[in-house]
Parts: structure tokens; sequence; C-alpha cells
């Protein structure tokens, strides 16, 4: 009576398998990571207080293509290696666009259970596509290169479409909070930096969105230049997915669940260059004839088991024990990368109405950048400096050439000398690490004084505005009229020191056009 009694609770519990053992441990490992990821670099993108850098600056600097761009030779080991042994949990887990798809993805497979199924590898569109995109970064051909990149269009999404929600909300807790004399949160500006980038990054979305809640990882396996280059490892990596036949009931689950369309149940294969080790399959899988191991520990178990069948009971929770452990630990590998200090930095000056940018016959890169050359050369444009700036001065750029680079302008604000943020978030060597104290001493453009819009000229009062608020004292104030001393003082700019900061052009009250304005050089220099 006892044993029967215990066989029967021993069939229930298989039949009611923990949420742990149901779920299996390998993809609740990987969720988990892939939720810290995720929530960690969208708050990167969000936060404009410079908290999130503070802490979570190394997830930006371990996407891919930026730590290439960037010569990262540490990071570019690390998941180079990460890859060969484990497969592709980069994009499960690091990659920020394809955990939002595999969100999208969620979303489908709500409405539509098994809707997926397997494809051939779409060799045609895959390598033609990575092709034409080192062929872009080559010719510096830098809008096709920001199109494709992966971090760089999630980038785009969260700064254009995200932050001014969460910036929104802010404001709303502000509201409340200023009501009951608390300064827990202050208010943020939130306005429109580019309708070109905002545009671009609403498509991305749309069409990401579309793709991943109908086809899963179409995107990751067939566009994306990261994956098709992590692909050339991961085709032979050392733990994959693999088939035990004898197991194997071709009950089509593991195709149907598989959002990369790289498991073919027909022919028992998986196309691990493909295959973003997300488990799926294995939680799917019915009869256990999935497993995420390397060949020769498979060949032993089979033998195993072959020579005693009660090995299966035993054995089972070890091997998931085992797989856990080289998944975790792979992951875990790649997420501890050194952590980067920041300075957080007060917000901008009080916003001036109705400025009108100039022409400028040289776009203005940021302090660090080094040249516009560098700038074209390196950035994806992820656009995270630009939601980083305190000072409201980078936005997109709508030149077609530097499509969504990040240019400088004074309307809003101007570059404060003590603030060097955006060259601390570049993850892609776009903009190079600079100190604070060194930014006072390059030369990124210099000042033009306007004749026909300068105040003393045109009103008939007295200014003197750049002059008092130059912070390298470029600027000073002479006669009009060289042989009167009475006439009206007019600045005059010594190139030679003006750094290009904007203080003089961002503060100048004539409107709508300043009187003084910033001409920027085709390569900073120290003066």
């Amino acid at each position: 009576m006892n044993n029967d009694h215990n066989m029967n609770n021993t069939s229930q519990q298989s039949k009611h398998p923990s949420l742990w053992e149901g779920l299996g441990r390998l993809r609740i490992i990987r969720i988990l990571l892939a939720a810290v990821m995720f929530i960690g670099i969208t708050w990167l993108f969000l936060d404009f207080t410079g908290t999130a850098h503070h802490w979570l600056s190394w997830m930006a600097k371990m996407q891919l293509l930026e730590a290439l761009l960037a010569g990262s030779v540490t990071i570019v080991s690390v998941l180079s290696i990460a890859t060969f042994l484990f497969g592709r949990i980069y994009c499960s887990v690091i990659c920020p666009l394809g955990i939002m798809q595999d969100i999208f993805g969620w979303f489908g497979k709500k409405a539509k259970k098994n809707r997926y199924g397997y494809s051939k590898e779409k060799k045609w569109l895959r390598y033609p596509v990575f092709v034409v995109f080192i062929v872009a970064h080559v010719a510096g051909l830098a809008v096709l290169v920001q199109l494709l990149a992966p971090y760089a269009a999630f980038g785009r999404i969260a700064t254009n479409l995200l932050q001014p929600v969460y910036q929104a909300g802010n404001n709303v807790l502000a509201a409340i909070a200023e009501h009951y004399d608390s300064y827990a949160f202050y208010q943020s500006e939130v306005w429109l930096r580019s309708g070109i980038s905002l545009a671009i990054a609403a498509v991305t979305l749309i069409v990401l969105g579309i793709l991943a809640w109908r086809n899963g990882r179409t995107y990751c396996n067939t566009i994306c230049p990261v994956g098709t280059l992590l692909s050339f490892l991961s085709r032979y990596s050392l733990l994959k997915v693999r088939f035990n036949v004898e197991k194997c009931r071709n009950c089509s689950l593991c195709s149907k669940n598989c959002k990369a369309a790289c498991i073919d149940f027909k022919t028992h294969s998986v196309d691990a260059s493909r295959c973003v080790v997300c488990g799926d399959c294995i939680e799917s899988c019915k009869f256990g004839a999935l497993e995420y191991s390397m060949k020769p520990l498979l060949t032993e178990r089979e033998q195993k088991l072959e020579a005693d069948p009660r090995e299966t009971e035993r054995e089972q929770k070890p091997e998931m024990g085992r797989r856990s452990f080289l998944l975790s630990s792979a992951l875990l590998a790649t997420a501890a990368m050194a952590q980067q200090k920041d300075k957080i930095m007060d917000g901008g000056l009080a916003e001036i109405e109705d400025k009108i940018a100039p022409e400028r016959q040289t776009p203005l890169t940021p302090p660090g950048s080094l040249s516009a050359e560098n700038m074209t050369r390196n950035c994806t444009g992820c656009q995270l400096c630009i939601s980083e700036c305190p000072n409201q001065v980078l936005r997109p750029s709508s030149d077609l050439l530097h499509l969504m680079q990040p240019v400088m302008s004074y309307e809003r604000g101007y570059c404060r000398p003590e603030c060097n943020r955006c060259s601390e978030v570049c993850p892609a060597g776009a903009i190079k690490p600079i100190k604070a104290e060194d930014k006072a001493s390059l030369q990124i453009g210099h000042a033009v004084w306007i004749k026909k819009n300068c105040v003393p000229l045109t009103d008939g009062v007295e200014c003197g505005n750049c002059e008092r608020h130059c912070p390298v004292g470029a600027i000073e104030m002479v006669p009009s009229d060289p042989d009167d001393e009475e006439s009206p003082y007019v600045p005059a700019v010594n190139e030679a020191r003006c750094i290009g900061c904007g203080a003089c052009e961002n503060l100048c009250p004539a409107r709508p056009y300043s009187a003084i304005y910033v001409e920027g050089h085709e390569v900073h220099k120290e003066v």
C-alpha cells in the first residue's frame, strides 16, 4: 500500500512539475539576465540625471559593434570566446534590440501558440547585407551603417520615443512633489530634437515589432550584421542544442516554438549559426529529445543509458544542473565588465525662446570627437550622448551624410567647459574620453561676429553679454568706430583663444538670430 501511495505521488509530481523544472533552468537564467540587461540599457537612454551612467555604463560598452569600433580588445575577445564556447548568447542576453524582439514575439505567442516553423538559411539576403554593411563602413557611408546597426536602432527608439514619455512622467511626479514642498524630482523639458530621427525610430519600431510578432527573429538572422558576424563562430560552438534521435517523436513542437526558425525536426538538425540559445525548444519538447551540451558528453550519456535504462531518472537532474551551470557561467562572464565612474552634472541654462540655429558651413561635433571624419567613421548613431547631454546642446543631424549622428547647436544651452558626459558615455569611440580639466583647452570651433544683428548697433543699447560669459576670455568689447571712443562697443573675437563652447551664441540677446555664432572646425585642436 505504501509503495502504491508513493508511486501515485510520484506520478502526480511528474504531471505537475514545479515552475523551475517546468520552464527549465536554462531558460529561466536566460530570461533573468536578459531582463537585467534590457532594463539597464533602457534606463541608460531614459535617465537624464547621469545616475544610470554612473552604475551601468559598462552595459553600453559591451555591445559588439561599438566595442569593435572603439578598439576594445578585451570586450571583443570575451564576446568572441563566449560565442565560440556557448553559441549566440550575446543575441538573446546582451543585445537590447534582440531582447526587444523577444518581447514582441512573446505577445505574438500569446495570441497564437506554436506559430513558428523551420525555414532554410537565407544566404542570398544575409551575406549580401553583411557585405554592404562592411563596404558602407569602409567607404564612410554612415547612414547605411547606422540603419543596420542593432544597438543604434534600439538607442534611437529609446531616445526619440521612450525618453519623452519617461520625462513627462517625471514632470508629473515633480509637480506633485512641488505641491508638498519636496524636491525629490525636478522638471525636465520635453522637446523634439529631430523630426527625421523620430520618424526613423518610429518606422524601425513598427517594422521590427510586426516581424517579431509574426515570425520571431527574422531581422536577427537575415539583416542584422552583428548576428551574421557572430554566426561564423556559433556554427562551430562547443555547446549547442542537439537532438537525441532515439527520444524524438517528430511532433514538431520544437520547430513551432523556435523563434529563430533554425530547427528542422525532420532531419533532427539545429542550425547553430542562427540559434540564439533561448531554451524555448528544450522547454517545449515533451520527450526530452533536445539538450544543450557538447557532443562527447552526449555520446557518453547515451552509452550509459544503453547499459542501464534506470540511469535516466538519476541523470536527469544532474544533467540539467550541468547545462544550467555552463550557460549561467558564460552569461555572467560576459556581463562582468568593469564599471566606469561618472560625474553627475547639473542641468543647462534656462530656456531662451525664439532662437533660430544659424547656417554653419562646418557642423560642430562634440569635444573628444577629434574630427568630423572620426565622428563619421565611428559613430553608429545610437544617440546615447544626445539623451545624456544635460545642456541640451546635442541633437541628431539632418544632413544626409551625417544623418542621426550628434551635432551641436546652442539655441537651448551651451557646452559647459566642466561637462564631459558625452565623452564618457560613447561606447563606439566616436567621442574619445576627455577629462573635464582638459576640455577648456580643446577648440572645436570659433566664434564669428555678425555686425547687422548686434544689439548695440541695431537698438543703441549697451550689451557685452558675450564678453561677460565667455569662459576663456576670448571676447573683448571694443568701440565700433576705432576713432571714436564714444561709439557703441561691440565684441572682438580672439579666434586663437576661442574654444567654440557657444556661451556667447546662447546668451546673445539678439533675436531671432544671434549676433555672434560658432563656426565648426573639421579637425579639433588644443589652444
